[in-house]
């Protein structure tokens, strides 16, 4: 058996450097091992690792601190009743009435086992009936969930000036 020793190795040899990725050590060692894309010579830097696994690239969290393990969001949402003002996976909402929303994911989860943290507000205008309400999610699939928006005092169903959802999984 032969060892093969370099700092550098290339795979590819197209002509468009973007084409081609390399394993590299930095030019300071400091026990990682890199993915980048480009040539040998100057790969542009897309993943990291270390003994323990990865610690840097587009699955895993670089923002993050101590030995806790850390989820990203799968989807996330900000509405005014049912436009959508920002969001990241989700496609659409359907309004199934006053108060009644379902939310529909652009890419669907890997299960229904994902966990929705929300938020609404009401116009200034609005009684106080929905400090005493609340929020309740139903029906979770792979591929959407409905919202309900209800009043505390009175039982009833009210359309939020502004709700927030992120979905973790």
């Amino acid at each position: 058996m032969s060892t093969v020793k370099s700092k550098n190795l290339q795979v590819g040899t197209d002509a468009t450097a973007t084409n081609n990725f390399t394993i590299y050590q930095p030019a300071t060692p400091d026990g990682t091992l890199r993915i980048g894309v480009g040539n040998a010579d100057s790969p542009t830097e897309v993943a990291q690792f270390t003994s323990a696994g990865m610690v840097s690239g587009a699955t895993s969290l670089t923002t993050a601190t101590g030995s806790a393990p850390s989820y990203s969001a799968r989807a996330w949402c900000k509405l005014s009743a049912d436009v959508i003002q920002a969001a990241g996976n989700i496609s659409s909402v359907t309004d199934n009435g006053t108060g009644n929303y379902t939310i529909n994911f652009a890419t669907a989860m890997p299960d229904a086992d994902y966990a929705i943290g929300s938020s609404t507000t009401r116009t200034e205008s609005d009684t106080g009936e929905a400090a005493a309400g609340g929020i309740a999610v139903r029906q979770y699939t792979t591929t959407s969930f409905r919202v309900l928006f209800y009043q505390g005092t009175s039982g009833g169903f009210y359309d939020p000036t502004t709700s927030s959802f992120i979905i973790t999984r």
